[in-house]
């Protein structure tokens, strides 16, 4: 037999064997495809060593299944059809036809972003789709590309060609069973065992904690922002920013002097002197910790009789610097960590999910990190979970520890991850494991739904009215025993301890019932080697709490943050979030609503704490919707051109 002819002979196989057969081919293809864009690219991915390179690689292949799945879903539906007619000349025509119209799309949007990565220095994206749509010479536009880069376009047609060659290889021949209704119910079998491993390969994973993987994952394999494209594959891009709402350039102010006399996110430094106090940091992010929780923060509450459900933490109170109205700046776990760490509100949409979550940023652990400081991020949950450790990574932690590193799960919850008090307590040995100066975090995980606690402390916290009061007493309780433990090593008085909240939860009182106190969470500084003390009714925000630390540091560098230091008397309170399609903008005893546009509505939070008679035209405001605007306008520009650090 001559060659040709051992090229042209067809093989025959279990259907659903050739049907992994062609699945575990396309990730050969999408894996060329990477490697061909790190070649024609190459220049723009420098120090990218070869071990990093197959880190990237293995790392790809999450998003490769991701992307063929949602590409692929058609064809696999009717692949998998429990019919003996699909093995007819036909019906097999038009499912490889089927196969090569889902999969061209595919390839040529992996091959298009060969050229147009170097314009805009990310995978092309829906967003970027929805600008070219825009173009009214898009006709000329992909002719003179394909003109300009005719070797890109061979390239996809020799990828083409070669995929229906290697289609045609193998042929599907039906499973060995001879009763067609048996055949029918075992095909009707494989269909269902195709469809659940097909929604975990979509989603990136099968555990109850596992988000739909999204960009911003790929951080978890790669060491610098740029080197996120070379994991990701243009398709992937496209399908999870498709309809995505998107950031859009603001215009507000005509010049960048004027923006800047209203609202600045570049804090300057070089006027402060002496030396930098280099005290270790460490932050607590609680899981779901509204500000209704504490005692302390509610006193006019049930006639002055509201206890709380956290002794703890209220009886700290009164040993720190407290800010009893904080709010967050997000609704979800994962709007916390950019707005906590790296002072970048969430506003339209989560920083982490979105198709600029690989911009460059600066952060508490990358600014300490440069000023010699260890600097370590904990969550108790799989590694991986809610995205957590690829920010982690992107921030400049040097380190993550989670479940995994935990190494013992006899303290797993069964759902999310390790039990936060002994969690807590390995957070307590590994910091002092570490040499001083530090920066860490920790984000908790027990008081989520199912809102369980541990079999021995069944009875021992109150069990309130909603289901998570008595996980937030167990919180309380496993904060207490870190500090317990804490207090006792040499570390523990040149350090400063900031507790606050992810977000807010369900509440129980109608107070908390509203679009103002929906993002009500504690904030409090403990220093207890320091003589910092007090209660400050500032309006304060999860941002703050960046340059807070630095300034409180003493840092002399400039850096980026949006929030503002809450121990300088002379900068403003307020703080903004994104609710219902608007930005909500708390200032004095004020919230105001802005629809990007316009403000559409303004209440006395204090005199009105229901939000029921809107004030607006009642009061100038001027004053307050410039500043809106002007954070607004210089959060989403710097966004969209990537200019969250200073330049």
């Amino acid at each position: 037999m001559t060659l040709l002819q051992r090229l042209k002979k067809q093989y025959t196989a279990n259907e659903y064997l050739v049907l992994v057969y062609r699945f575990v081919t396309l990730l050969l293809f999408y894996s060329i495809f990477r490697v061909s864009f790190y070649l024609f690219n190459a220049d723009l991915f420098p120090n990218l060593t070869s071990g990093r390179f197959m880190t990237i690689m293995l790392g790809g292949v999450k998003f490769d299944i991701s992307a063929l799945l949602y590409l692929n879903a058609l064809y696999l539906l009717f692949y998998t059809l429990p019919f003996p007619i699909k093995f007819s000349n036909g019906y097999q025509k038009f499912l490889k036809w089927l196969f090569m119209i889902l999969n061209g799309i595919g390839f040529g949007a992996n091959a298009i972003d060969f050229i147009y990565y170097r314009f805009i220095l990310k995978r092309t994206t829906y967003n970027v789709l929805n600008i070219l749509e825009n173009e009214d010479n898009m006709g000329s536009l992909w002719m003179q590309f394909m003109a300009d880069y005719w070797y890109v376009f061979v390239y996809f047609i020799i990828m083409m060609v070669a995929l229906a060659f290697v289609y045609s290889l193998l042929k599907p021949r039906p499973i060995a069973i001879s009763n067609r209704w048996y055949y029918g119910l075992a095909s009707l079998l494989a269909l269902v065992i195709f469809s659940g491993f097909s929604v975990v390969g979509m989603r990136g994973g099968y555990r109850h904690s596992t988000r739909p993987i999204n960009m911003s994952n790929a951080g978890k394999y790669v060491k610098t922002p740029e080197q996120i494209s070379l994991v990701l594959n243009t398709p992937f891009c496209i399908i999870r920013t498709w309809g995505k709402k998107n950031y859009e350039r603001k215009n507000f102010f005509s010049s960048d002097q004027e923006l800047e006399k209203v609202y600045s996110p570049v804090r300057l430094n070089e006027d402060r002197t002496g030396e930098m106090n280099k005290k270790n940091v460490v932050v607590f992010i609680l899981e779901s910790f509204n500000r209704e929780l504490f005692g302390s923060f509610n006193k006019d509450i049930d006639g002055g009789n509201y206890k709380g459900y956290t002794p703890f933490l209220d009886s700290l109170v009164n040993e720190s610097m407290v800010f009893p109205n904080t709010f967050a700046n997000g609704r979800k776990s994962i709007d916390a960590m950019p707005s906590v760490i790296a002072s970048i509100p969430s506003l339209v949409l989560p920083y982490i999910v979105s198709e600029y979550s690989g911009n460059k940023i600066n952060s508490t652990a990358s600014i300490l990190g440069e000023q010699g400081y260890q600097t370590a991020f904990f969550h108790g949950a799989h590694n991986g979970s809610m995205g957590f450790q690829a920010f982690a990574n992107m921030a400049g932690f040097d380190r993550y520890l989670g479940k995994t590193e935990y190494n013992n799960d006899d303290d797993f919850d069964g759902i999310w991850g390790i039990w936060d008090d002994k969690f807590f307590q390995f957070y307590a040995s590994e910091l002092n494991k570490m040499k001083e100066p530090f920066y860490t975090t920790l984000f908790s995980v027990s008081s989520h739904h199912p809102f369980k606690v541990p079999e021995e402390f069944q009875g021992k916290f109150p069990k309130g009215t909603l289901p998570l009061h008595q996980c937030a007493g167990y919180t309380d309780y496993s904060l207490k025993k870190f500090f317990e433990s804490a207090s006792k090593m040499p570390w523990f008085k040149n350090t400063l301890f900031v507790i606050t909240a992810d977000h807010s939860s369900r509440p129980h009182y109608k107070e908390y019932k509203t679009s103002v106190n929906a993002f009500a969470i504690p904030l409090i500084f403990y220093a207890p080697g320091d003589s910092l003390k007090g209660v400050d009714d500032k309006i304060a925000q999860q941002i703050d709490i960046m340059p807070t630390v630095l300034d409180y540091l003493n840092y002399k560098d400039d850096y980026m943050a949006f929030g503002k230091d809450l121990f300088d008397s002379e900068e403003e309170g307020y703080a903004i979030n994104y609710i219902n399609g608007s930005y909500q903008f708390i200032v004095d005893d004020l919230v105001m609503y802005f629809d990007g546009k316009k403000m559409m509505s303004v209440f006395n939070r204090i005199e009105d704490p229901f939000l029921e008679k809107d004030i607006k035209g009642t009061l100038d405001i001027s004053k307050y919707e410039a500043k809106c605007k002007g954070i607004v306008q210089q959060f989403n520009n710097r966004m969209l051109d990537d200019r969250l650090t200073i330049e």
